[in-house]
């Protein structure tokens, strides 16, 4: 006769898919904030210029744009001065893409103190995002300076009541790239060749966000279709608060705002899911 075995203890996680543990979180603010000075002291350690790179990449970046779109495209910029506008969307997407990437490969990449230490794994894509707001506050501080001088000295952009958004918008960034990163990082322990598809599906990304035009250049009957990237409605609010011109629409910001919420959710419960058992296949 086959007795059949009982088990006298189970050992299994107790949080749920949805939860987050934000007290737990908040315990191991040191830790987040040591993970942040890693990521920048690592990343220029070795170079030559520094944080100076923050200030290079994006005037560069701009120079190039103003040539290609600008000047040789002749793409509209809604008569605003083409470097303050370009700048504008660099600025953005800069922070956007890079907290995307970095976190989409969160789990591959700290596979090695994941598998030895406990801490809460949130903590690892919190200090992409938060690292990449040093880089951000950096290069949003050369937009100012920008802005500053067309307003006052050339007079020819006039920001309005809508700037005082922006904090709002910033946070809705990161938890856009937060959320699609921590997706990407649970499908990359199993489907390697993902990542491939992240680094060009980010390019294509960026031409179906208004960076380097504005939305009113859109025939009408294609609008819809910008209109379903979160990030439009992002960026032309964006714009339009600090360069006074643009087509912005508050409704549109409103459904950005749901499709974040959403987008985030579900990457907390990839993310937890995938925690508890990454390390047998990463």
């Amino acid at each position: 006769m086959k007795i059949e075995q009982q088990w006298t203890e189970e050992i299994k996680s107790s949080n749920s898919l949805f939860s987050i543990n934000i007290k737990e979180v908040w315990s191991y603010r040191d830790l987040l904030i040591m993970f942040v000075k890693k990521e920048y002291i690592t990343f220029y350690k070795q170079t030559i210029l520094g944080p100076i790179w923050f200030f290079i990449q994006p005037i560069l970046t701009t120079l190039i744009y103003v040539l290609l779109f600008g000047q040789i495209a002749k793409l509209s910029t809604d008569g605003t001065p083409q470097i303050a506008f370009y700048l504008s969307g660099i600025t953005l997407w800069n922070y956007f893409s890079e907290c995307l990437t970095k976190t989409s490969s969160v789990f591959r990449d700290h596979a090695a103190i994941m598998g030895k230490v406990y801490f809460p794994r949130l903590i690892m894509p919190l200090s992409i995002v938060f690292s990449g707001l040093m880089k951000f506050a950096i290069q949003f501080g050369l937009f100012i300076v920008v802005i500053l001088y067309f307003t006052f000295i050339e007079e020819s952009i006039r920001p309005n009541v809508w700037v005082l958004i922006t904090p709002f918008l910033i946070l809705l960034m990161a938890s856009f790239s937060l959320g699609m990163g921590m997706i990407f990082s649970a499908l990359t322990t199993k489907y390697k060749d993902l990542v491939f598809l992240l680094t060009f599906g980010i390019q294509l990304l960026m031409y179906a966000t208004p960076v380097v035009y504005s939305i009113t250049s859109i025939p009408e009957k294609f609008k819809w279709i910008f209109k379903l990237n979160p990030l439009t409605g992002i960026f032309e609010c964006f714009r339009y608060g600090f360069l006074g011109k643009g087509s912005f629409e508050f409704s549109s910001l409103i459904m950005s705002t749901i499709n974040i919420l959403i987008i985030l959710i579900v990457g907390v419960v990839i993310f937890n899911k995938v925690e508890k058992s990454f390390m047998d296949t990463v």
